[in-house]
């Protein structure tokens, strides 16, 4: 084999190596591919955690007014959850389409 031939298969033989290690790298179940699924689940799932907190707080509050027998949230309560009214009161349904 002449010499030139030689530099050539070698050069062919790393190219391939070089290849099969990249995309070994790119798409093993811990490779690169993988990694960036799984920042992106990690990021949603703070998003998430972060509107539960918030709703978390938000019925805490209501909670604390609800237990500190604040008259208004307690009737506010009573109105929107429960239908309740005063004496006298007519309650209006009005149903959308």
């Amino acid at each position: 084999m002449s010499f030139l031939k030689k530099i050539n298969i070698k050069f062919t033989l790393v190219l391939i190596v070089i290849f099969a290690a990249t995309m070994f790298l790119l798409f093993n179940n811990f490779g690169l591919i993988k990694y960036m699924q799984l920042q992106k689940e990690v990021s949603e799932t703070k998003m998430e955690m972060q509107i539960v907190n918030e709703q978390n707080r938000l019925l805490k509050n209501e909670v604390d007014s609800l237990e500190r027998k604040v008259p208004a949230k307690i009737e506010k309560t009573a109105r929107e959850k429960y239908g309740m009214i005063r004496k006298g009161e007519k309650v209006i349904d009005i149903k959308t389409k």
